[in-house]
Formats: C-alpha cells, structure tokens, sequence
C-alpha cells in the first residue's frame, strides 16, 4: 500500500525486453535500506524490486509484465525518463495523501494545461469506464501522485498543482497529449459496486 506522497524523483537506467521488460531505475533512496522483493511505485505502478545496486549511482531493477505494460504508460518509457517513485507504506507511517494500491486502472490523457496563479491547472480525459469512479473533492492518483479532483464534466476532470507538487514530482513536465498512470480511489470503486446490488 502507497499514500500517493512521492519521496523521490528517479529515472529510467536501462530498459530490456527479454521475455517481460526488465527496467533499471536510479534513485537517490539508500539502496542498503530496500529488500529484494521490495514495492516501490514507480510513476503509481507497484513494481517488485529483483536487485540492487550503487554503481555509477543507486539503483534498483524490477520486472514487468506484458499485463502492467498494455495497462500503463510504462510502454513510453526510455532511458532518461524520470518518473515518481514511493516506497510502500510501514505500520505507523504518516498518511499523507490516500489509501493507493499501485494497480493502476487505465491511462488518462492530458488535454489541457492553463496557469491559474502561482499554480497550474490541468484537464485530463478519463477512459469512460473509469470516469463514473472520479468526483469533485474526490482523490485520484496520477501517475502515483495523490490528487485532490477540483471538477469533472463527462470524462474530463481538473486537478490544480501548486507549486510544491510541480517542485518535487515529475509535474513540472506536464505537456498536451501525455499519457498518465490512472489509479481511482478504491472507496469511489467500493460504492460504485455496492449500488450496482442495491
């Protein structure tokens, strides 16, 4: 289980396709302090950790299968990507954002960016069966970002990112068109299901 509270900033090393895809992330995490079969959630996916190392800089190598790739915006990355990472969550850990998985659910697109303040506002399009689950001042995770939802019209819905969060994620990247991991709030699942009994 993650917060959607992003501790650091890493970046794709290596990528290799042999049977699943194999990806080699840097990181500034103390690499002493992970487990082999570790989770750590790279840009919100929840990513086991196979092995680990410090040369040239920290790193740490997960697997990935076909399944996690044709779900996610893993299929765009490349060397040099920067993506969100979070360590998983320890008993007596601060719960800064919301309860998040790591199982993204789709990908939702960028359709819109606008400066609002010192803060940016941005329109993303949800996949339809996705956007019954997305409500205003309901959360969302973005690619492993906690979010809070400002409004939504059909499958758009507006996030609104101060500048903290463009400081320390990957957000201050935001363009038209991007692809971003989707994770909806496992409450608005919960209840979606249960009306579908009543």
């Amino acid at each position: 289980m993650f917060t959607g509270i992003v501790t650091d900033i890493g970046k794709v090393l290596e990528l290799e396709q042999k049977g699943d895809l194999r990806a080699r992330i840097g990181t500034s995490y103390d690499v002493a302090g992970i487990d082999l079969g570790a989770s750590i959630a790279c840009n919100g996916v929840c990513l086991t950790v196979i092995a680990l190392g410090r040369a040239p800089q920290n790193w740490f190598d997960v697997q990935i299968s076909a399944e996690s790739v044709s779900k996610t915006n893993i299929g765009g990355w490349a060397e040099g990507t920067r993506l969100n990472l979070e360590r998983a969550l320890k008993v007596g850990d601060e719960l800064g954002g919301h309860i998040v998985s790591g199982h993204v659910d789709g990908v939702a697109e960028v359709v819109a960016i606008r400066p609002e303040g010192d803060s940016l506002r941005v329109t993303f399009r949800a996949p339809e069966a996705l956007a019954k689950f997305i409500a205003p001042k309901g959360s969302v995770a973005l690619n492993g970002t906690s979010l809070t939802v400002n409004e939504v019209e059909g499958c758009d819905f507006g996030i609104n990112f101060i500048p903290h969060t463009q400081a320390v994620t990957t957000w201050n990247e935001v363009a038209v068109g991007q692809k971003v991991n989707l994770e909806v709030d496992t409450m608005a699942r919960y209840v979606a299901r249960l009306r579908e009994w009543a």
